[in-house]
């Protein structure tokens, strides 16, 4: 967003913080559905692969408007993944942590990448 007009700025701290209040609320749900590292991993791995299918949307098709992006990728994404729970619950459990970081990781960009293929898929097939 290059415009920086008072009401251009306004509309994109409401946008963000609207995501980030939904992300930050499914969050929270998740974790009581899924406690621990199962519930961290799935909302690390889930967040992998829309933000996967965000970037690769922009760079394939392009469709969605870049206020949906921002509010999409810096508001609910951001706010429903934690990579400070996972630090934490990583040291919190030394007998899982080396598991918990490979896993996390691999699984994370693993989401990245399906939600690349998404979108190929979805795109007609362009590489």
């Amino acid at each position: 967003m290059t415009d920086t007009h008072p009401l251009v700025t306004v509309e994109t701290i409401v946008l963000v913080g609207l995501g980030g209040f939904a992300g930050s609320n499914l969050r929270y749900f998740v974790g009581l559905f899924v406690p621990g590292l199962q519930g961290t991993l799935l909302v690390n791995v889930c967040g992998s692969f829309a933000l996967g299918v965000l970037v690769y949307e922009g760079l394939q098709v392009g469709a969605l408007a870049s206020e949906t992006k921002l509010a999409a990728s810096t508001g609910f994404i951001s706010s429903f993944t934690t990579y400070s729970t996972f630090a934490v619950e990583t040291v919190l459990t030394p007998e899982w942590a080396v598991a918990n970081i490979i896993g996390s990781y691999a699984l994370g960009f693993a989401g990245v990448l399906v939600g690349r293929e998404v979108v190929r898929l979805f795109a007609g097939g362009e590489r």
